[in-house]
């Protein structure tokens, strides 16, 4: 990766940079990165480091350009690897922006929070979801505030236990589709039985004794419903995904 800071033509060195600041044993870190790609990095969607960093050189001041020394960095981080550290200070900085910038962010991120619910959760009563608006009226009476340094979709997971104190609320269960040699039927109950699982049907077809079945399961049952499907049917199970989040219309 360059050293050097990348910027447009025309413009003072180190202009429109996002900085990201971490502060240990009282002394200041920084890094210069672009803007909005911080929170991509964070959420996992950005996963070059090149697109995020102007630079790897860590500084004590960008702004400035006071670089910081090589023995703060060896005796702060226990190496003088700067993408290595980049990379600790982008995950436990904090992003230095405006009030103005920190409420967008903060207002963007409490509606995507609340969308990944909606969309991933129903009210257990009556299978319905429920709507967004509805979800951020819950998540603002529980107080439920977001982290910028944690990305959405964890921050949601969060959010639904604070939730649950609020309203009946749980994860939408998955539909899924079995086909498995009829030989295996005892067994695959058996285990959906022990995962609480709901059967919608059953299909036996007589021409290769294959039976289908399709049934609603919470989204931690799918790993050992996967394993089940690879390891108990002689290679000639399969599963299938019908629907991430089952609800009624």
């Amino acid at each position: 990766m360059s050293h050097s800071v990348k910027q447009p033509i025309g413009q003072k060195r180190l202009t429109n940079v996002a900085v990201v600041r971490l502060k240990k044993k009282g002394i200041r870190f920084e890094v210069a990165c672009y803007k909005n790609k911080v929170v991509n990095w964070r959420n996992e969607v950005e996963k070059d480091l090149d697109e995020v960093l102007q630079t790897t050189t860590i500084f004590n001041n960008v702004s400035k350009g006071i670089l910081a020394k090589r023995e703060d960095l060896v005796d702060v981080f226990g190496t003088d690897d700067e993408e290595k550290i980049c990379v600790r200070i982008l995950a436990e900085g904090d992003m230095q922006v405006s009030d103005k910038e920190r409420d967008v962010e903060l207002s963007s991120m409490f509606k995507d929070v609340a969308s990944i619910i909606a969309e991933k959760c129903v009210n257990p009563n009556t299978q319905r979801p429920y709507t967004i608006s509805m979800i951020e009226r819950a998540l603002k009476d529980v107080h439920f505030s977001v982290d910028p340094k944690r990305g959405a979709k964890q921050q949601a997971l969060h959010a639904l236990q604070q939730l649950k104190e609020k309203l009946p609320i749980e994860r939408a269960r998955m539909r899924l589709r079995l086909q498995i040699p009829v030989t295996c039927r005892n067994d695959l109950m058996q285990l959906l039985a022990s995962q609480q699982a709901t059967i919608e049907s059953e299909d036996l077809a007589l021409h290769n004794s294959q039976l289908t079945v399709t049934c609603l399961v919470d989204p931690g049952a799918f790993r050992s419903l996967h394993t089940f499907v690879q390891s108990s049917c002689d290679g000639e199970g399969r599963m299938e995904v019908v629907s991430l989040a089952a609800t009624e219309e």
